[in-house]
């Protein structure tokens, strides 16, 4: 990688360095580069493509501008496909050289990252006439390249004096990779939709690039709760210690359902018994020797759309449950989601503890899980209700299940 000094910690443009802040830096460029995954399968507009890219990009790295260059061959140069930021007449139309001289010829060439953090004081290369025009003050250049051919160069450029750092570099690094995944699976589709007898095979190319999508995506989220888990045991502040390891776990969560996803032929569905099995002996791993956790889950199969709400709302239900049901730390929790008659299906997770505080009001309360818990409801399409269980607290959800069928129908 080429790189002028781009060793100094990782800090938000923007912010003064300190450790929750870079945290919450790093975590949103995780989002962004998992919610961009998900775009890219829903696209098959390679222009829609590249665009959504780049503002996304630009977001992620706090910078005014990004363009995605196409190399052509023919002309032995790249044309700017998709940008933000610059002036009128420069997307789809402005050229710049893909020799080893410029920086993103240099990364397009050799597959090597480049980080240009004093664009004036560059000695390596020349500095192109569009970031002169611009104002651009440092760049990141990374390749474009799928499991085929190198498509192009992915670069974000900053006016403002500032570092990127390996860390941006990493986020720029996986973005590319995926846009390039995303990119070789259109020109796949494209080329075989002009034959009717090779349509069968680009949907099976589809499936395979999709799980590779959602296990790059769950790969990023699992370096996140690595992350998460280590800032928590760095931290000498107990509040910090624990919101940090709660947000390991609703992340580990959404590692989950990808890592289903990736595993299985099946992507567009998760078995409900089998997800809640696995979820369950993860939570567990948060209780304590005496604590036990139960569950009783019907055999079908929902949309992966309401896996993930699914999934966070039971993490939130039963980490407050072992967190303030039993005081003494010992007690059961217990999960159970059955089909009425109605045709929904009913998430019950009921203890036997300290039951609901004399003035609980969940509409009022300013707790971040209460209000988790509320938003996560409604994503479901149910209503959330609190009752007393006498003793002990139950929380009850109907909800309509997302494109379900009997298990091994």
């Amino acid at each position: 990688m080429h790189d002028d000094h781009a060793t100094a910690p990782a800090v938000a443009p923007e912010q003064g360095g300190g450790a929750a802040e870079e945290l919450a830096y790093r975590l949103r460029q995780q989002q962004l580069t998992a919610e961009f995954g998900h775009f890219a399968l829903r696209t098959h507009d390679t222009a829609a493509l590249l665009q959504e890219a780049t503002r996304v990009c630009a977001i992620g790295l706090h910078s005014e501008y990004c363009k995605a260059m196409e190399y052509l061959p023919n002309e032995q140069q790249f044309i700017v496909r998709a940008g933000v930021g610059w002036k009128p007449g420069v997307v789809g139309h402005a050229r710049a050289g893909a020799d080893t001289g410029s920086p993103a010829g240099y990364a397009f060439q050799t597959g090597e990252p480049v980080i240009s953090n004093h664009l004036k004081a560059e000695t390596r290369f020349r500095t192109p006439k569009i970031l002169i025009e611009h104002g651009v003050k440092r760049a990141i250049n990374v390749l474009i390249q799928g499991e085929g051919e190198r498509f192009g160069v992915l670069e974000v450029d900053s006016p403002t004096e500032g570092r990127f750092t390996n860390a941006d570099l990493a986020f720029m690094q996986g973005f590319a990779n995926l846009l390039g995944v995303a990119i070789e699976r259109q020109q796949v589709e494209e080329a075989l939709r002009a034959s009717e007898t090779l349509l069968e095979q680009a949907l099976a190319h589809k499936e395979v690039l999709t799980r590779e999508i959602s296990h790059r995506v769950k790969n990023s989220l699992t370096i996140v709760a690595g992350l998460l888990s280590m800032q928590s045991r760095m931290s000498d502040n107990p509040d910090l210690t624990r919101a940090l390891a709660d947000a390991q776990t609703r992340v580990q969560t959404i590692a989950s359902v990808h890592d289903r996803l990736w595993r299985n032929d099946e992507v567009h569905t998760v078995n409900l018994a089998e997800f809640m099995g696995e979820l369950c002996e993860q939570l567990r791993s948060s209780a304590g020797p005496k604590q036990r956790l139960t569950g009783d889950f019907t055999p079908v199969t929902i949309a992966t759309d309401q896996a993930v709400p699914l999934g966070l709302l039971i993490n939130e239900l039963v980490t407050n449950a072992l967190k303030y049901a039993y005081p003494d730390r010992a007690g059961d929790v217990h999960i159970s989601i059955r089909p009425d008659e109605a045709g929904h299906l009913r998430l019950t997770v009921c203890d036997q503890g300290a039951g609901l505080p004399p003035d609980f009001d969940a509409a009022r309360s300013k707790s971040l899980g209460m209000k988790l818990i509320a938003s996560l409801g409604r994503q479901l399409g149910g209503r959330p209700e609190w009752q007393s269980a006498d003793p002990g607290t139950r929380f009850v959800l109907d909800f309509f299940p997302q494109h379900t069928s009997a298990a091994g129908a």
